[in-house]
């Protein structure tokens, strides 16, 4: 006979003890596999971000310049804008490939090491090629990878990860995240005479990156008994269609978009803002953003590895957030009413912490709001547009903000309100606490 209790669906524990099982087995993780999945997110989110950021913030403006484009800067502003339209197709289009994917090597695992593969040797790529033309090309083929590696990857979290211990696994890959992309800043400054060797590890960051997760992470079960995807065109293209009578599904999208308009508005513009909102030459400036990241890098890799285990211990997703936007708003007033480098101090300090509290439980709140499990790949691709369209937007709103004022004065307050607007939105999901 099953020795197991049988729960039904009033019964008030069944809900906990499924939150305890991993989706993809019926069985709680052990420790060795918590530590696993833990490890593996943290070095995943670390290395790509690292490899990306030695190339994007750094090599790739300075390849431009190298190579004598005649306006360097408005070509960057036009790869990035390319950018995001190929990284906003390409994360749907390959969750939804991965939800659909029955190979013997399980449905995201062959996508996580294509996509690194294909990112990576583009990446790499970028450095060599000699034309503006080719150059965009290839850094828009490392976005496709770069996408269809993140798109599968994340949704792990929902095909393996018990929900009682998603705040933990996304605290892990927002911990990697947080300390990475400074990181890689300050890597690619090391090669900036002597690019190639920078761009070859750049790349070989990112495809390490899906490597290590892959061999650290307990592997993946086989996907080939899996009920067979839909076939034909038709059901195809019907698989990408947005998710119906999910009001919580679409809340997470609207706070997550709002808060990432609000961060882009300030973090995306924070060397003029230095330079023209506080008045310091470039040669202050550039002390002032090296302390500002520094501060970032410690208080936002802080928040993130406490507020996922907090968030998991005590069961609550959208606290945090909202804590954690109100926190990016005050981080946001402090260079408004205090125009000095000790107001840009405290907006990394205050600001920075509650971002990374958001980074380590979003991920998991938009996890818990998914309408259906074996649709994760997919329906994770549509939140994460709101990534894309926030870091699109925010760069729009605060020129056009600054074009029409001649000032910073209506970015912070605009911003201000977008971070509470997130807030506000989060607070209306109902299914997750």
């Amino acid at each position: 006979m099953d020795a197991h209790p049988v729960v039904t669906v009033d019964d008030p524990s069944a809900q906990s003890m499924t939150e305890d099982l991993a989706p993809d087995t019926g069985r709680p993780l052990t420790r060795g596999r918590v530590l696993r999945f833990g490890a593996g997110f943290l070095a995943f989110g670390l290395l790509w971000i690292v490899g990306l950021q030695i190339v994007a913030a750094v090599l790739l403006p300075q390849r431009l310049r190298d190579i004598g484009v005649e306006s360097p800067e408005t070509l960057l502003g036009s790869i990035s804008a390319i950018t995001a339209i190929v990284s906003l197709v390409s994360n749907l289009v390959f969750g939804n490939l991965s939800d659909r994917t029955r190979s013997r090597f399980g449905r995201r695992a062959p996508w996580i090491l294509g996509g690194a593969v294909l990112g990576g040797v583009s990446l790499t790529l970028v450095g060599f090629l000699p034309s503006a033309g080719l150059i965009t090309l290839a850094y828009c083929l490392s976005m496709v990878g770069l996408n269809m590696m993140l798109a599968p990857a994340v949704a792990v979290l929902a095909d393996r990860v018990p929900k009682s211990l998603r705040g933990t696994m996304s605290a892990f890959y927002g911990g990697g995240l947080a300390a990475g992309a400074p990181l890689g800043s300050l890597v690619g400054a090391l090669f900036i005479t002597n690019a190639v060797p920078g761009f070859v590890l750049g790349g070989a960051f990112m495809i390490g990156g899906a490597v290590v997760a892959l061999v650290v992470w307990p592997r993946e079960r086989s996907a080939q008994d899996l009920p067979p995807a839909a076939g034909g065109l038709k059901e195809l293209l019907l698989s990408f269609r947005p998710p119906r009578k999910a009001p919580d599904f679409y809340l997470a999208f609207a706070g997550r978009l709002f808060m990432l308009v609000s961060y882009q508005m300030v973090m995306a513009y924070q060397l003029y803002i230095v330079q023209d909102h506080v008045g310091q030459t470039v040669a202050e400036s550039a002390v002032t953003i090296a302390t500002m990241s520094g501060i970032l890098l410690v208080v936002s890799l802080l928040g993130a590895v406490v507020a996922g285990p907090i968030s998991d211990r005590i069961g609550r997703r959208k606290l945090p957030v909202v804590v954690s936007s109100v926190l990016f708003a005050v981080g946001i007033a402090m260079p408004w009413i205090w125009p000095s480098p000790m107001g840009m101090f405290l907006f990394a300090g205050i600001a920075g912490f509650g971002y990374g509290v958001y980074t380590s439980v979003d991920q998991a709140l938009n996890v818990d709001v998914l309408p259906n499990d074996e649709e994760a790949g997919k329906d994770l691709g549509i939140l994460n547009l709101s990534t894309t369209a926030g870091q699109t937007v925010g760069p729009l709103v605060t020129s056009a903000l600054v074009v029409a004022t001649g000032s910073y004065s209506l970015v912070f307050p605009v911003s201000i309100v977008a971070a509470l607007l997130g807030a506000f939105f989060i607070t209306r999901i109902k299914s997750v606490r």
